[in-house]
């Protein structure tokens, strides 16, 4: 994997963010990547959960018409809708797109098979999310992720600035400190909207034929794609 000397540079800056402040070196890290990268080369993929609804308040603070990318499979729970409506209200200078995938979920079913999820969710996660969030990385020099260290084993390890060599550019994970507890007292102290499925057991919200509550204890990615041996949609792995 090849780094440029931008990216070295970037990834150095990583271990400089104060994470003492009353953010975790959050609002530093986002206003850096704002600072950094032209407007048109950077977006937010947000998934509209709860660290989502945090970063969000966040970035407006920073960029109040900053981009952000919805990956809007067809298959989200009407909650999530719901809390992208009330986002748009509640901020309207922020630009929210609401990216497709080349498929409408009747062409996946012709070509695939019905319900690929249940058979093939890989499959279906690379042609709803994965291949949707390639089309609009192409032209991204840097990306902004909610990962948070504390979500799962797979995401221990994330830095504030990632090299990201499935998209070929940087992630940039602004609250990989934050603990759950702090993202909801954030929420409550801000009263920002958020997915009423949070307060039904949904700590981890995706696509409703492969998400189902799972608590609020241990790993909170436990109630995605439950039985499959699969945790993430694949945006986050090689």
């Amino acid at each position: 994997m090849e780094i440029s000397e931008f990216e070295k540079k970037s990834l150095e800056k990583a271990e400089t963010f104060p994470i003492d402040d009353a953010t975790k070196g959050a609002l530093g890290v986002l206003e850096w990547a704002y600072k950094t990268f032209a407007e048109e080369k950077i977006v937010y993929a947000s998934s509209f959960g709860a660290e989502a609804i945090v970063l969000i308040d966040l970035i407006q603070q920073v960029k109040p018409d900053a981009h952000i990318v919805f990956l809007d499979t067809g298959l989200h729970f009407p909650e999530t809708y719901e809390v992208i409506d009330a986002i748009e209200a509640r901020f309207p200078s922020l630009r929210i797109e609401r990216k497709l995938p080349a498929l409408t979920l009747d062409e996946q079913a012709a070509q695939h098979g019905t319900a690929l999820w249940k058979r093939e969710p890989n499959s279906c996660c690379n042609i709803r999310k994965v291949i949707p969030l390639r089309e609009t990385l192409s032209t991204k020099e840097a990306w902004i992720s909610g990962l948070r260290r504390e979500q799962s084993p797979t995401r221990a390890n994330t830095n504030f600035i990632n090299k990201d060599a499935k998209f070929d550019n940087l992630k940039i994970c602004p609250l990989i400190h934050w603990t759950w507890d702090e993202v909801w007292e954030y929420i409550r102290e801000k009263d920002l909207p958020y997915n009423k499925l949070h307060d039904q057991g949904y700590p981890s919200i995706g696509c409703f034929p492969c998400t189902q509550a799972a608590g609020v204890d241990g790993d909170s990615r436990a109630g995605r794609w439950a039985g499959m041996g699969k945790t993430e949609c694949g945006l986050h792995t090689r």
